[in-house]
């Protein structure tokens, strides 16, 4: 059917969720429907509910990210947008270390990068420039901002709030 977006209790982005979890949610007393969808739900019983478009949870909870962006393989293929930062592929996606380990390079934002496995490859244990290969852009260390923004990009939640008719 449909997935719902999740607000903070301070109305910041969270996350988007099915349908059904947001109906728990609401049930359980800890989300309000901000707006609802055009969509209905009918249970055995005949009862017909509406699918909320919008939640917001009662409680402000915690952000996973205090102070910086964790660094993971799923961080990295997030601030690359899923796309090979050499040839622009969004298939057979892994992670290159643009200063492979073998030279000392380190696995953090500054120097992993998203490649197809053939660029991997391609490159091998060499620097970009050895191997005649560039990168789209410069990696770095995203925001939580900029994180969180490119997250709720991926999730579509912009797709949705303009499907409800909110941005």
């Amino acid at each position: 059917m449909t997935n719902c977006i999740l607000l903070n209790g301070d109305y910041t982005y969270l996350s988007t969720i099915s349908w059904k979890k947001a109906l728990k949610l609401i049930v359980k007393h800890k989300a309000e429907v901000l707006k609802y969808s055009s969509q209905v739900v009918r249970s055995a019983e005949k009862v017909i509910m509406k699918i909320p478009a919008v939640l917001k949870l009662l409680k402000i909870i915690r952000i996973i990210y205090k102070s910086h962006v964790p660094f993971s393989k799923k961080n990295v293929m997030i601030r690359d947008n899923y796309t090979c930062q050499y040839c622009g592929s969004k298939k057979e996606l892994t992670i290159d270390h643009v200063i492979p380990v073998s030279r000392g390079g380190k696995s953090n934002f500054e120097n992993c990068v998203t490649a197809c496995k053939s660029c991997n490859t391609k490159k091998g244990g060499r620097l970009p420039s050895e191997a005649n290969m560039y990168l789209k852009k410069k990696p770095i260390t995203p925001t939580i901002a900029e994180f969180t923004r490119a997250k709720a990009f991926k999730s579509g939640v912009y797709r949705l709030l303009e499907e409800f008719g909110i941005y």
